[in-house]
């Protein structure tokens, strides 16, 4: 579904990325894990297109789209819900949803009432501002807009970051009930546990390199702690 090779990549002549390899099969829950300031952010912008590698492959369904802008990158089946939220603070939420609304051929799962349903708070607040929503419900938009897009692959920045506990734990029910339906998913977060019962297989980046693949299996938080310095 996504394949990084050796991917490069910074900003102006700083180099943040070292060759960062990654895989991420269809139906499979993979996080990217490490401390602030370790590359997973500039990883994520890296695969949206939003910064340009410097070399490397990005492969989506085996066709590469390394350097491509984001629109090709969105179009070719990835959906982004940011770190931060970033949803249209002066639309609706209706109208944040339908901004982003994509039914390409043979993925059709996700409408208006789709995510509706998945959301019962954004029909209740569907006629609301994007900057009258709580954080949490500014989450649950950010999602649902993501995937009107209908995408193959789902990735999420700072998935529950700053969300108060009853949310964070809606957030992380949703995102079990989608990898039940086989959607894949990339996700960065902080939430160990959270992240230890979903995931398959987690990536550690540490100084802009993956340095530890862990697979999903006993013990598997004592053994990210240990490779996150916890």
């Amino acid at each position: 579904m996504l394949s990084l090779k050796g991917v490069t990549a910074g900003y102006g002549a700083a180099q943040v990325l070292f060759g960062v390899d990654l895989d991420i099969g269809q139906g499979e829950v993979v996080t990217l894990l490490g401390r602030n300031g370790m590359g997973k952010t500039t990883t994520v912008r890296t695969i949206m297109g939003l910064l340009r590698p410097w070399q490397g492959e990005i492969r989506v369904a085996g066709q590469d789209l390394a350097g491509q802008p984001p629109y090709r990158i969105g179009r070719a089946g990835l959906g982004l819900v940011p770190e931060g939220r970033q949803v249209f603070p002066t639309l609706s939420v209706e109208e944040n949803l339908l901004a982003t609304s994509r039914t390409p051929e043979g993925r059709n799962r996700w409408d208006l009432a789709a995510v509706y349903g998945f959301f019962p708070r954004l029909h209740e607040r569907r006629g609301h501002l994007g900057s009258q929503l709580s954080g949490g419900e500014q989450q649950m938009l950010a999602i649902g807009r993501a995937l009107m897009t209908n995408p193959r692959l789902l990735i999420l920045d700072e998935a529950t970051e700053g969300l108060a506990p009853l949310i964070r734990a809606e957030i992380w029910q949703r995102l079990a009930e989608l990898k039940a339906e086989g959607e894949a998913i990339l996700l960065i977060d902080k939430n160990l546990d959270a992240l230890t019962e979903l995931a398959d297989r987690h990536y550690v980046i540490e100084k802009g390199e993956i340095v530890s693949t862990v697979p999903a299996g006993p013990d598997v938080a004592a053994t990210l702690e240990r490779h996150l310095h916890l």
